[in-house]
């Protein structure tokens, strides 16, 4: 080899190497181990243009890094997750709970907001609550980025 093919195989090399390690410190799980666990949110841009860099890069590595990051929860910026719950529009709604039962609380739900809800479905959830504390630990296991003085402040 002469000099000219070996000085562009260094070239080729370093690129190679520089942009490995720009993919492998782009994966929001190595930059934000602390964002693990989040459900949705905005995206991070940063950890998304890392990520497609692997992809044009590397196709394998960047959906690698995508799905982890996505898997991870670890792409969303912290705080942005929106629920499908609006705070302000909460109202208190009281009712003898010896005398009701999933009908009666559906046709009570009917009566204040308008909606048609069943509660016999395998995915909704009916507890009875004693406290308000108990209420605001369902609401914050259901939307986590609430926090209980939010809560507390708006139903007051």
């Amino acid at each position: 080899m002469d000099t000219m093919t070996r000085r562009c195989m260094k070239v080729l090399y370093g690129s190679l190497c520089a942009v490995l390690v720009v993919q492998l410190t782009g994966c929001g799980t190595l930059m934000y181990p602390e964002r693990r666990g989040q459900r949705a949110g905005r995206l991070d841009v940063g950890v998304t243009v890392l990520d497609a860099v692997g992809l044009l890069f590397f196709v394998v590595p960047g959906i690698i890094a995508f799905a982890v990051d996505f898997s991870n929860g670890t792409i969303y910026i912290p705080g942005t997750a929106r629920s499908s719950l609006d705070l302000k529009g909460l109202k208190q709604v009281k009712f003898d709970p010896r005398h009701g039962n999933t009908v009666d609380i559906a046709k009570i739900i009917k009566e204040e907001t308008g909606y048609d809800v069943k509660l016999d479905q395998a995915d909704v959830k009916v507890s009875k609550l004693k406290s308000q504390d108990e209420m605001l630990v369902q609401f914050a296991e259901v939307l986590p980025g609430i926090k209980d003085k939010q809560l507390s402040r708006i139903l007051q």
